[in-house]
């Protein structure tokens, strides 16, 4: 069984390439079920429900998240609506929407959980012990597991896939937009990358306007960042997964530019 899973989608740009190209890579490549971190797709930032609706209509089946998907105001009120679209697990029990999903991909059940890191960002419930919480509770209920790390700091990010190595199929970072090219299996079988990278424009600073970073490192003042547009850079791993034992056997980094 193959699984892609898809770096942060980053805006008109990276919303667009899905739209074109990603039936076709996924019938290309024989991908079995699409994961992707939508959480900066929608213009500006943050996730909407006309994005998400392009994303699903795009071949993405679970949309993973961060520290951005109450960006959009409307997210609140429309989550609930959609299972397949994740906040990060560790918010609070009293947010809407879901941490994880247990995706049914031709028979095969695939327990799909976004999780926010604590370094550097939000100061929200441990995600180990969070996705340790989730993973007991569902014991038996699936044959795959994926955790999506959104995650400022690299050394987080391994942390977590090294406790859970073994216990998880595949262990994916996503958040810095800069894909690593450390993607291997761990000691015990767990599939890990750092950073997914990002989907969005290639000529761009992490997606956005150059001339609009450059210009706050500059001056410090308030700047209004503004979704690059032009080329896109496609990045995303494939997770070959054994279709008996269900432990992945490889992890392929994707990078493509169109």
């Amino acid at each position: 069984m193959k699984i892609l899973i898809i770096g942060d989608v980053v805006g008109i740009c990276g919303t667009e390439f899905l739209k074109q190209n990603l039936h076709s890579f996924a019938k290309d490549r024989q991908i079995d079920m699409i994961i992707a971190n939508g959480e900066n797709a929608a213009k500006n930032n943050g996730l909407d429900k006309e994005t998400a609706e392009m994303l699903f209509a795009s071949g993405v089946d679970v949309i993973t998240s961060g520290n951005h998907i109450w960006h959009k105001f409307e997210m609140q009120n429309i989550i609930d609506d959609y299972e397949n679209i994740l906040r990060p697990a560790n918010y609070p029990g009293n947010c809407p929407g879901n941490g994880y999903v247990i995706y049914n991909a031709g028979g095969v059940k695939v327990l799909v959980i976004s999780v926010l890191g604590t370094v550097y960002l939000e100061s929200l419930s441990c995600p180990f012990e969070t996705v340790e919480r989730i993973i007991n509770r569902e014991e038996g209920n699936y044959d795959i597991s994926i955790v999506d790390i959104h995650a400022e700091a690299t050394s987080e990010k391994a942390a977590l896939a090294r406790y859970f190595d073994g216990r998880l199929t595949a262990v994916v970072g996503t958040h810095t937009h800069v894909q690593t090219a450390d993607e291997r299996l761990l000691p015990n079988g767990t599939a890990f990358i750092t950073d997914l990278g990002m989907t969005g424009a290639y000529e761009s600073i992490l997606g956005v306007n150059c001339d609009r970073i450059i210009n706050k490192f500059l001056t410090k003042m308030p700047t209004r960042f503004e979704q690059a547009e032009g080329e896109c850079q496609f990045n995303a791993v494939i997770l070959d997964v054994d279709n008996v034992s269900y432990k992945a056997k490889s992890i392929e980094r994707v990078f493509l530019i169109k």
